[in-house]
């Protein structure tokens, strides 16, 4: 079995590299079957890819606790690989050299920004990043462990903030396809999402959010009251399925959903589930501070679609621009900042098998 006693930098393609507890990639020398009567199932390689800083370090700490169990749980049928980040976008890197190495699942241990990054380490230029070895078909699964301050996506899962239930889902091993959402623009690589991309006040607010992440979730709170500051609403024009363009007028927020919830628990997209093949489409317009205040419930509990000026539309692709070009619209998927408009958000069906 993999060790967890040592720090080693493993070097990546070129010039990157990995700083781990340990090589993420199998060891050579480990025990790679278990043996059966006569017969001899082979172990899974598992990499835990883990963000210590996450929650305010309280990821880490969490961590430390959980692993005396996993190790109990799956050591004996897998070959267990954490792997610590040491910074924003390690755990891509981590993440797709553990999938050209064939590993059997990258789990993401932590939040939505972890799982986040994970889910785009799946892919590089545009395409699924696939094993070295493409003889025998094999594909890395993802994996989820909440921990910290838990899990939107985890929650339309209607998985509990528990990670000995988590572990108990990567022991039993099972795979369902998961869609995943990819944003382009006019420039740049692709970006993927598996939870809800949004664009506008929600967004900038999500922005703000992540400078107060030290407050828990009232970070998102703190940071939709510094983004009403000077806010306008705008108009849009969208393209769905690459129909014809609709002018939207007065836009506050448009929140494209993969899952139903963001924000700390908000059910956003409460319509939207990750293996329907589309993405469920929200659009807030003309809505004023005071109408945040007196709906905030309905927009957490999922009941906001009954209220005025709020459209919901089913999508497959969705494009997005305003009509004024200001060049200052934000947008963010996931929780991270991606920009501004315009862009096209697209559902890749069944992208990814998950282990559910």
């Amino acid at each position: 079995m993999l060790s967890f006693h040592h720090v080693a930098v493993v070097p990546m393609a070129k010039s990157s590299f990995i700083r781990a507890e340990q090589s993420w990639a199998p060891d050579p020398t480990a025990d790679r079957t278990i043996p059966v009567g006569s017969a001899a199932i082979r172990r899974r390689d598992l990499v835990f890819v883990v963000n210590p800083r996450g929650a305010n370090g309280s990821t880490g700490n969490e961590w430390k606790k959980l692993l005396p169990y996993l190790r109990s749980r799956l050591g004996k049928e897998c070959n267990i690989c954490e792997s610590m980040t040491s910074g924003p976008c390690h755990a891509i890197d981590i993440t797709r050299e553990a999938i050209r190495e064939g590993v059997d699942a990258v789990i993401a241990v932590g939040g939505d920004g972890t799982l986040h990054e994970v889910v785009n380490g799946f892919f590089w230029g545009g395409k699924p990043v696939s094993s070295h070895d493409l003889k025998d078909g094999h594909k890395t699964a993802l994996g989820l462990i909440p921990l910290g301050t838990g899990s939107d996506f985890a929650r339309t899962l209607d998985w509990k903030n528990d990670p000995c239930d988590a572990v108990e889902r990567i022991a039993n091993g099972m795979r369902s396809p998961v869609d995943i959402g990819v944003i382009s623009g006019q420039s740049g690589e692709p970006h993927y999402f598996i939870n809800v991309a949004d664009v506008h006040l929600s967004a900038k607010a999500g922005f703000y959010a992540s400078r107060y992440k030290k407050f828990g979730n009232l970070c998102y709170v703190i940071g939709a009251l510094q983004a009403f500051s000077g806010h306008q609403n705008q108009d849009f024009k969208i393209k769905v399925d690459d129909g014809d363009w609709e002018a939207y007028s007065q836009v506050t927020a448009l929140c494209v959903g993969n899952a139903k919830f963001f924000g700390g628990g908000m059910k956003i997209t409460p319509n939207a589930y990750p293996s329907s093949r589309d993405f469920e489409v929200v659009i807030l317009q003309d809505f004023k501070w005071y109408d945040f205040i007196l709906k905030l419930h309905k927009l957490y509990n999922g009941t906001h679609l009954s209220v005025k000026n709020v459209s919901s539309r089913r999508a497959r692709s969705i494009e997005v621009e305003e009509i004024t070009n200001s060049g200052s619209i934000y947008v963010q998927s996931d929780g991270e900042h991606l920009g501004f408009l315009p862009r096209k958000f697209t559902i890749l069906p069944g992208a990814i098998d998950m282990v559910c």
